[in-house]
């Protein structure tokens, strides 16, 4: 099922490949086999490639923020940048893969396209909302990759170290700017959360919740109530 939700030709910095898919029609493998790795190291990548696209977007779509919410940003295009280019090397050196050699889906930048019109609302539900849902996700990852013990697994847990680490920074910044936006307009920050959630139908994040890192991502407990129990 080829991807119908977005228009590939429109999206930016697109390469030719991969073949983007509805998400539902990505397949998954076993990270036991080297070919179910590189599945998974190859959708993380993607991930990757879109947050540079996403934070890029965010620079130049909202005019009159203040200087340093273009800086924030800019350093998060860099960081994401570093990213691909680990998890794509990590492809090529270990695993006999590219980037591009499998189908890919775009949740993330169909996320992007719904939040166009409103920084409240981009804040909210991209950095987070679906990137910080990467903050759940990668420790389970992990694990895995240590249970399989090779050589190309380990080296990807080093490389998802790095990357989630980041990421705690990434999503403090959108947590930073949410926070700034919804005083700025008077706005109850969990309250008005849970509207937009319902309203842009965000996913809501899988436990276990990777409870250190969101705290350090600057999650409130009353954020993290409402994430555990609506």
């Amino acid at each position: 099922m080829v991807l119908e939700a977005v228009d590939a030709a429109a999206l930016p910095g697109r390469p030719a490949r991969p073949e983007l898919r509805h998400h539902t029609a990505v397949g998954r493998r076993s990270p036991a086999t080297a070919e179910g790795r590189a599945v998974l190291i190859h959708a993380i990548a993607h991930i990757e490639f879109n947050a540079i696209n996403l934070a890029l977007d965010a620079i130049w779509r909202f005019a009159g923020m203040p200087e340093p919410f273009y800086l924030d940003w800019l350093r998060v295009a860099a960081e994401e940048a570093k990213h691909f280019r680990l998890l794509q090397g990590h492809l090529r050196r270990h695993l006999g893969h590219d980037y591009g050699d499998f189908p890919a889906h775009q949740g993330l930048w169909t996320m992007c396209e719904k939040t166009a019109h409103d920084i409240v609302a981009r804040m909210a539900l991209v950095p987070r909302t679906l990137e910080a849902r990467g903050l759940d996700a990668t420790p389970l990852i992990q694990h895995k990759l240590r249970s399989v013990g090779t050589p190309d697994a380990l080296a990807a847990v080093d490389i998802l170290d790095i990357i989630l680490r980041e990421e705690v920074g990434h999503v403090a910044i959108g947590n930073h700017w949410y926070g700034w936006l919804c005083a700025r307009a008077g706005l109850n920050p969990v309250a008005h959360y849970a509207n937009l959630v319902e309203r842009y139908e965000a996913p809501r994040p899988k436990p276990p919740l990777n409870e250190s890192a969101r705290r350090a991502a600057g999650f409130t407990e009353a954020e993290m109530l409402w994430l555990q129990q609506g």
